[in-house]
């Protein structure tokens, strides 16, 4: 707990306090840390949400039933030998119980990148089955090949999409090397190989590229969707759907939260005197003050024109009156350079919290907002808790 009554989250001391304990508590977490980054960063995609792992997952049930079906028609129509169709018959028993006991019986329950890889690689076993019963390298579904390749291009990034060619090659070595002519020189059957593979490396490659192409312009709007362009901060569409998750945790857990409502006063005096790039400065020089003064968990959002809204977890209502002060000095101690003097500048902030003030965001954003008017109203400058008249304790104006 901070000198201010706010929970440190950065600082809170592990369950176990055993010398024993705290070191296997350690190792896992190491443990669990490696292998997470190893997954997230060296082998998958990084960047895929939730959601699209999710989409993806339908995509790739989509593909596996796709292979069935190609499969099917191939044993219906082409009539393969007695040897031949019982391997291939097999082969779509086992590979559909696969499909189904992924996607509909709730075999592997959470959507993740590990789920993705592994049926990509359970296709390229049973892609690679069936060609050893319908021709090998001259069998007409060989190109099947091409579907796991797009689809791993596409959702598991490059790292994961070069280990699946790798083992494509493999499969393709394997499945020509019974056809070798011993007599053909060496050279010439790795030229034919790579003449085979070229097509799948090549396909490989640039839906990779596109896939990373798409995903970055993505990620970029999404973050435009979420962002205020100005300040860099989040804005209100981004501060609600974060806000009401640490609402609903806070009451489920009955912990509390505070609002602070937070109105430059400078910003229309500076536009009017000094222009609007003047006024831009000021609205990036107090965004910073604010960042200064709170923690990784707190959430801070352009509310819009020249106010702020920042979201306190954890912070009872002395703590939040406590971090606005800092805020409000650290506003006041930092005056804005223009054309070669600095201008003082002051903010106006109200503070509302939970539970005292309402039991939902939009209810204790709406008191802040009334307390930071009660201090506009009162002379700027100053920090209210709502329910307090302005010239009352915790009402704080400057140098008070």
């Amino acid at each position: 707990m901070g000198a201010d009554g706010r929970l440190d989250l950065r600082a809170v001391p592990d369950a176990e306090t055993t010398p024993r304990s705290a070191f296997l508590t350690s190792v896992g977490r190491e443990r669990s840390r490696l292998k997470t980054f190893f997954a997230s960063r060296l082998v998958f995609d990084p960047d895929l949400s939730a959601e699209e792992l999710r989409g993806f997952s339908r995509t790739v049930r989509e593909i596996e039933w796709l292979l069935l079906v190609l499969v099917l028609l191939y044993h219906a129509v082409l009539t393969p030998d007695d040897e031949s169709a019982d391997a291939i018959a097999m082969a779509l028993f086992l590979f559909g119980a696969f499909v189904l006991s992924f996607h509909y019986l709730n075999f592997y329950r959470r959507e993740s990148h590990w789920k993705l890889a592994i049926e990509t690689w359970v296709m390229i076993v049973f892609i690679t089955w069936i060609l050893m019963y319908t021709g090998r390298l001259e069998s007409p579904l060989l190109n099947l090949y091409l579907l796991v390749v797009i689809a791993s291009a596409l959702m598991l990034g490059k790292s994961t999409t070069f280990l699946q060619m790798v083992l494509i090659a493999a499969c393709y070595l394997w499945l020509g090397y019974p056809e070798r002519n011993l007599a053909l020189a060496v050279t010439s059957y790795v030229t034919t190989l790579t003449a085979q593979l070229a097509p799948l490396v090549l396909v490989g490659y640039i839906t990779t590229m596109l896939a990373n192409d798409i995903r970055r312009a993505l990620i970029e709007i999404k973050s435009l969707s979420e962002t205020d362009v100005l300040t860099g901060l989040y804005n209100m569409r981004a501060f609600a759907v974060l806000s009401e998750n640490i609402a609903r945790q806070a009451e489920r857990y009955s912990r509390p939260f505070a609002i602070l409502m937070i109105d430059s006063d400078s910003l229309k005096a500076i536009n009017d005197q000094y222009g609007h790039e003047a006024g831009n400065r000021l609205l990036k020089l107090t965004t910073r003050c604010i960042q200064d003064e709170l923690r990784q968990s707190d959430l801070v959002a352009r509310f819009g024109g020249d106010e702020f809204v920042v979201l306190l977890p954890e912070t009872p209502c002395a703590g939040a009156v406590q971090v606005a002060e800092k805020i409000l000095k650290a506003i006041q101690t930092t005056p804005l350079p223009v054309r070669g003097q600095n201008v003082p500048i002051s903010a106006s902030i109200g503070v509302a919290c939970y539970p005292e003030h309402g039991g939902s965001v939009e209810a204790i954003k709406e008191k802040a907002d009334k307390a930071m008017y009660v201090s506009k109203a009162s002379g700027k400058n100053r920090v209210t808790l709502y329910g307090y008249r302005a010239d009352d304790r915790p009402a704080v104006a400057a140098g008070a």
